[in-house]
Parts: structure tokens; sequence; C-alpha cells
């Protein structure tokens, strides 16, 4: 039986042979003509790529090790919602770029590793989860500055790392509490040195109430082993605290929810006496009571910048970089109509 070749493929596709075989291994220098073109011509003549001979000449594995650390003690089903959607969008990004995802959920020191690249089982990693997992973080931290190494999620600010635009959330979120007429807004979140992109939205808020001459208030937060209790007992500590507010800027979804709650427990309306916004943008927040307001990364460009980043694809120099994944605002039902 013949075996097609792809110096055949290559003649009736009218391109070279080095082409095919960039065109098919899902290289990003070929244009999409030319790769439908080459990818037109090996369905034609039935021509299968032998992938491991390819990644053999290559010297690549064409795969990404993404590892997702989770809170000790949970397993893979009881993650953040959050860190799925990243999760999801980063293996898209890896497929779109012609790689395969290697998925590695760890949350005890049995399950840490962090050689994929030194046993030729990846060409990058990308680590993402809880921030809270101190020993995970510990043990990952020696590479977190290497050039193949992107992150997400990570409590130190001292290398390259993946961000939603936090800056640029929290403004949509106070903006939107203002124009329902919420003007004494509270904000709930951690916002201790591990907790960057909690502490960033913090800024955020304080920038936007000093922009419109209102008065921010110290973050409320109350330790909780899930955020969702994070928020029930932030909101009570708020309540006895004898504030006065009539919004509340979480930041986080799973917070909100909890948030939300308590608020509904205390016989609060919620939008009508406070407004509550969220950021993360869950997809279970349609589902809350009321459905909730939110911020939302832009999950597929999160998970490109993260693919890319850990195959030294990412845009920009120097030290400490900040890859910012653009945010919208999601509207539902928590916060008062436009005034």
């Amino acid at each position: 039986m013949h075996r097609v070749t792809s110096f055949e493929v290559a003649e009736r596709a009218g391109v070279n042979q080095s082409t095919v075989s960039r065109a098919l291994s899902g290289d990003p220098s070929i244009t999409e003509q030319t790769r439908a073109r080459v990818r037109e011509a090996a369905d034609a003549l039935g021509y299968r790529v032998d992938a491991r001979a390819a990644r053999l000449r290559s010297g690549k594995t064409r795969t990404i090790a993404i590892i997702v650390i989770t809170r000790p003690g949970k397993g893979a089903t009881e993650i953040n919602p959050f860190h799925y959607n990243l999760l999801g969008s980063t293996c898209a990004a890896a497929s779109e770029l012609g790689y395969q995802a290697l998925v590695s959920f760890q949350s005890e020191e049995c399950h840490f590793d962090s050689d994929y690249i030194e046993t030729r089982q990846a060409d990058g990693i990308v680590l993402l989860g809880t921030s809270t997992n101190d020993a995970a973080w510990e043990y990952h931290r020696p590479i977190l500055g290497r050039p193949e190494v992107a992150c997400w999620g990570s409590p130190y600010t001292d290398h390259d790392r993946v961000d939603s635009d936090n800056h640029a959330g929290a403004k949509l979120a106070v903006e939107r509490l203002l124009a329902g007429g919420h003007r004494r807004i509270a904000f709930i979140g951690d916002t201790s040195e591990t907790q960057n992109q909690f502490r960033e939205r913090y800024d955020g808020y304080c920038a936007v109430m000093a922009e419109h001459g209102l008065e921010s208030a110290a973050p409320v937060w109350a330790e909780a082993p899930l955020r969702a209790e994070q928020g029930r007992l932030s909101v009570a500590k708020l309540l006895d605290s004898g504030m006065a507010f009539d919004g509340i800027f979480c930041s986080c979804d799973a917070m909100a929810f909890g948030v939300l709650e308590a608020l509904t427990a205390r016989g609060i309306q919620v939008p009508d006496e406070v407004g509550v916004i969220g950021f993360d943008g869950l997809g279970s927040g349609a589902h809350s009571n009321p459905p909730l307001t939110t911020v939302e990364p832009d999950f597929r460009e999160a998970g490109l910048l993260l693919a890319k980043a850990a195959l030294g694809l990412a845009e920009g120099e120097g030290t400490a970089r900040q890859m910012r994944a653009p945010v919208k605002l999601v509207e539902r039902e928590s916060v008062r109509a436009v005034k």
C-alpha cells in the first residue's frame, strides 16, 4: 500500500514541503489561506501526520502543561468555577496554537510536580489556581521567573504574570453603581499582600470614588474557608460596624453570592436598598437571587495570553510584565437601573 508523503501534499497544494509540515503542525506564521489549501490537499490524498516523528524531528513536544493549584484537601471537582473557565480557555488556546494540553490538579505535597519541561513532557507550563495554597506556590516559586512559565493567581508579584485588567474592571463596577444612584459604596475583599488582584480592585475602587468626590471606605473582609462564607461573614461585619452604605463592590463573584444571601436573610432588598456587583463573570451569577451584575474578563483572550506567554510568543519586554485580559460589564439585576 502506497504511503502518501508530505512532498506529494506539497506538490498538490503548490507549496514547499516545509510549509506543509508547519501548516499541519499549527505554526502561527502560516496564513489561514495557505493552511486551508494544505489541509484540503492532505485530505484529498489521505495524508496523516506522524505526530511522534514530527515531534522527534522538531525537538518539541507540542504540549503545554497546565497546573491547577487547588485548596489543600479539595479535589478537582471542588475548585472555583472561575479557574475552570480559565482552564478551558487555556486548553482551547493551546489547541488553536497547535498544541495539546496536559492538565494536573495539585493540592497536596504528594501531588506537586513541575518537571514537565525537564522530562520532555511539555514545551511550556501554565500555572493557575487559588492563591491560598501557600505550600503549592512555595514549591513552584523557583520556576515562576522562567520564560517558558506563565502564571495566573500567584501570590507573588516579582515575575511575569497574566491577570484581568483589575483597575479597568473596578472602574466599570463603581461607575455602574454610581450610575444607579448608589453613593455610599463599600468594598468587600481581602487586600492582603498575597491577594494582588483584590488589592488592585480596591485601589481602582478608591480612585473612582475620589474622582467623584466621594469617600472610599476601608476594605471589609472576614476569614472563612470558602469565598461565599467570607461574603456572608463580611456583610455581617459591615452591618455590625454601623457604617451607612447603599452599594457593595465585591472583589469576586463567589463572595458576592454570600453577600446576596446574607442581605436577603437580614431583610435588605437588593438592589432597591443596596446594590451589589461582583467580579469574575461566573455564569452561575445569572441564577443567583437577584441575578448578579458582574465584571467579566475576556476568557478567550486570557487563555491566549497564558498559552502564548508559556510558549514565548507574548508581546512586550522587561521584567515582571503584567499581561492584562480585557474586561466587560455584564448587566443583570443586582444594581438599580441607570438614573
